[in-house]
């Protein structure tokens, strides 16, 4: 079986039982590891993965997993992880999470756009840039990445 396929396989597998858990499935990779291989399942929810969380679904996904044969019977290691705050924002929900967040964005006709995320819902974003509030059509952005901010101009206000 193909990469994509298994990719696509495991997927359809995985999908229905982290959406019972109010998880989303953001991404799923099998890489060889010497004589194993690794399944990274990477989550993600509105309200964030906590460790509780993770614990929960990776004995859901390895249940799942022990009664299919996607994974053939060569022996693998399971990693259930959250999203980094590298991830590319690339969906409606990924910019719906980053509320509140700096981001940076690429432009369709080019050129970037960095602001603070106001809003966002299915059809664009709205991002405070300069003080001004500018709405992007999903569209009009190529993807968006979120900016590490060690402090945060409220922050530091609140410090004083």
């Amino acid at each position: 079986m193909g990469a994509q396929a298994r990719r696509d396989r495991l997927a359809e597998l995985l999908e229905p039982v982290l959406a019972d858990a109010g998880l989303d499935l953001e991404d799923v990779e099998v890489t060889p590891a010497g004589k194993r291989r690794l399944l990274r399942v990477v989550v993600d929810s509105d309200d964030g993965v906590d460790l509780d969380s993770v614990g929960a679904i990776t004995q859901d996904i390895t249940t799942t997993l022990d009664a299919s044969d996607v994974m053939g019977k060569a022996p693998y290691v399971l990693e259930v992880t959250s999203p980094g705050v590298d991830r590319p924002l690339t969906q409606p929900r990924h910019w719906r999470r980053a509320r509140g967040r700096l981001v940076q964005a690429r432009l369709a006709e080019g050129g970037e756009v960095q602001g603070r995320v106001i809003d966002a819902d299915e059809s664009g974003v709205t991002l405070d840039v300069e003080g001004q509030s500018h709405q992007y059509g999903y569209a009009d952005l190529v993807r968006g990445k979120v900016q590490v901010e060690f402090r945060r101009a409220a922050d530091a206000d609140a410090a004083d």
